[in-house]
């Protein structure tokens, strides 16, 4: 069995999240899949942010939806390093995308963009949010996606209801929530489940013995360390 390992925010437990730098990194690093997070600019350009503000992860303040990107440029992301626009993140490295979209206006955005350049065996879109994921494969027929689920946000369904009626492939879950039940269920469907976030030898030994199908993790370090593992 193929073990993914899916470097989280470029790899962020060690360098400045979502930055070039963090995503060269990963790539060097040797990880299969990189995931980051998109936002639109005031001017409508997708770039790389996980949070609606600019202040946790920059020297800013203020929505992203408020900035161009010329503005958020001018920011500082970490050690010198530039909030990225997503075409520019598309040139820097080769490793596939695992990429995060919260919203309507995103998915439009990237859908037009995986079109336009013929990105779909690059670039899984990942979400929290159904809808956005059903959307997404409605204007992009193909496209692999993944549903992510906090089961501690209670919901009508299970979570492999859920993916397949948003056409998903992969189901994220918590590795801290996860049981072996929930994985089989998930397997069953034909559908593939990863773990969020694995960070310690301990939690990558879980989700070996859980036989899952990758990781998201914030340090290189799990991804030689899991090749020694069984």
């Amino acid at each position: 069995m193929t073990f993914l390992t899916i470097g989280h925010r470029g790899v962020m437990g060690v360098e400045p999240e979502n930055t070039l730098r963090s995503f060269v990194r990963a790539e060097r690093s040797g990880m299969d899949v990189i995931a980051l997070d998109l936002q639109l600019s005031k001017d409508g350009v997708l770039v790389v942010l996980h949070d609606a503000e600019v202040d946790r992860t920059t020297d800013g303040s203020g929505a992203v939806a408020d900035l161009t990107v010329a503005e958020l440029r001018e920011l500082d992301a970490g050690q010198g390093e530039h909030v990225p626009v997503f075409e520019e993140v598309l040139e820097a490295v080769r490793t596939p995308f695992q990429v995060s979209v919260q919203s309507g206006a995103v998915a439009e955005a990237l859908a037009e963009l995986v079109r336009r350049h013929d990105l779909s065996t690059r670039v899984e879109v990942a979400s929290f949010d159904d809808e956005v994921l059903a959307e997404t494969a409605r204007l992009v027929p193909g496209v692999r996606s993944c549903l992510y689920v906090d089961e501690r946000v209670p919901h009508r369904r299970p979570p492999v209801d859920r993916a397949l009626a948003a056409g998903a492939q992969t189901v994220a879950l918590d590795i801290r929530r996860l049981t072996l039940d929930t994985v089989e269920s998930v397997h069953t469907a034909g559908l593939r489940v990863t773990g969020w976030t694995v960070n310690t030898l301990q939690q990558l030994r879980l989700a070996r013995a859980l036989e899952l199908d990758g990781a998201t993790t914030d340090f290189p370090e799990i991804r030689s360390t899991g090749r020694f593992i069984a």
